[in-house]
């Protein structure tokens, strides 16, 4: 935070979960201190007026592939400046912390993996806060049904075994953050209630399962489900599977892509509906190692992916990913005109953390975390802009008179 922002009241400000409008106040340190009510705020500072905007901390991403160039799951030691350079580029996409998803590849593979980001997870606790922070790993596979693995090659599978999971895990299982696994596949039932012992968030993706097995892993530890829709059977007047089990399981969240491709919008409004809006549902990007780079052709393990408009395929024309940032299906959902404005914004920063357990208020945020979004009501766009960073276009106003709601 600059100098000249130390310490300061930011006013007529919208905050999710929060009532009408508020004046939040930033400490000398640069730490949010207090939030209250317009109506009871007084002035005894520098303040900025923000107009209404909606003040929120950065989002979460809890499915990212790579960016730049880079999939995580290729990760090599050599690449640790290539990974300091994805979490500035994260960051300047409006992105706080994220979990890097590793696809199925070679055991080998997630080892090597696991094992570096042991050392740069540790390492980044010196770091800038100008980057997000990894916050875990993300295992997608290699426990998925081989009916509904999608672009996940088939080769890396395994069986959903204890031994198979300690084989994977290895000694760095305190870094995983969440595995997403086919519950079907494992008939002994051991594998959830193992991996919620070792503190892993548990999410249901890439499966047949049906909407008993499905409750059956939800009353065993699983709280989560992996991409909506996509490697799971559709919902069905008769068998509602495993995302019908879900949506009304008030315990569990999905994952949801909102890049207008991997889910149409009305679909999604479907999703949000049934969900309660925010209280189910959280984005994620999805997205792939060509995040910030153009469209194009790009190797995608031992095959090639071919990205237009953000969307990547296979050579077959199987869906494989995104390029679009998390933020991005933030602004989709207002563009589309599905739910409130604050819910939106929710879905990319409070229930994410939510559903892996960790604070999603602003209070004792730092202030540079802290994203404002301003709607325009003229054209129904959608902006975002790291408030530390939007605020030198903005005077201080001293001992300014207040006027809550005029906005």
């Amino acid at each position: 935070m600059s100098k000249a922002y130390s310490s300061l009241d930011i006013i007529n400000a919208r905050v999710p979960s929060c009532n009408g409008l508020q004046k939040i106040e930033i400490a000398p340190q640069g730490k949010v201190s207090q939030i209250l009510p317009m109506s009871l705020a007084e002035i005894s500072k520098p303040v900025i007026d923000v107009g209404g905007d909606y003040i929120s901390l950065g989002g979460v991403d809890l499915q990212i592939n790579g960016a730049l160039g880079l999939a995580f799951t290729d990760l090599q030691v050599q690449d640790n400046e290539l990974l300091s350079k994805i979490c500035q580029f994260l960051w300047q996409l409006g992105v706080d912390s994220f979990v890097p998803t590793l696809v199925t590849t070679s055991v080998e593979n997630i080892k090597r993996v696991l094992a570096i980001l042991t050392d740069f997870i540790a390492s980044q606790k010196s770091t800038s806060q100008r980057a997000a922070q990894i916050l875990g790993v993300h295992l997608e596979g290699p426990f998925l049904n081989p009916q509904k693995r999608g672009a996940h090659p088939a080769e890396y599978l395994l069986p959903l075994t204890i031994d198979n999971l300690k084989l994977v895990l290895g000694e760095h299982s305190h870094i995983v953050k969440i595995v997403t696994l086919a519950p079907e596949i494992d008939p002994t039932e051991q594998a959830i209630p193992y991996l919620n012992n070792l503190g892993i968030t548990v999410s249901l993706g890439h499966s047949l399962a049906t909407a008993a097995q499905a409750e059956r892993a939800f009353e065993l530890g699983a709280s989560m489900v992996t991409h909506a829709f996509n490697a799971m059977p559709s919902l069905h007047h008769r068998e509602p599977g495993l995302l019908g089990a879900a949506l009304i399981n008030p315990k569990v969240k999905c994952g949801v892509i909102a890049d207008g491709q991997h889910i149409c919008p009305t679909m999604i409004q479907v999703l949000l509906q049934a969900s309660n809006y925010e209280q189910g549902l959280f984005l994620v990007s999805d997205a792939l190692a060509p995040l910030g780079l153009p469209d194009g052709v790009y190797p995608w393990d031992t095959r090639q992916i071919t990205v237009t408009s953000g969307a990547a395929r296979l050579a077959d024309n199987t869906l494989s990913g995104t390029t679009l940032p998390l933020f991005t299906g933030v602004q989709n959902l207002v563009k589309w005109g599905i739910g409130e404005l604050e819910s939106a914004i929710a879905l990319a920063t409070t229930t994410p953390r939510q559903a892996i357990n960790i604070s999603s208020g602003i209070e004792n945020a730092l202030a540079s975390q802290l994203i404002r979004w301003h709607f325009d009501k003229a054209t129904k766009d959608l902006t975002w802009a790291r408030l530390i960073d939007s605020l030198d276009s903005i005077p201080l106003q001293i001992n300014a008179k207040l006027n809550p709601g005029k906005v």
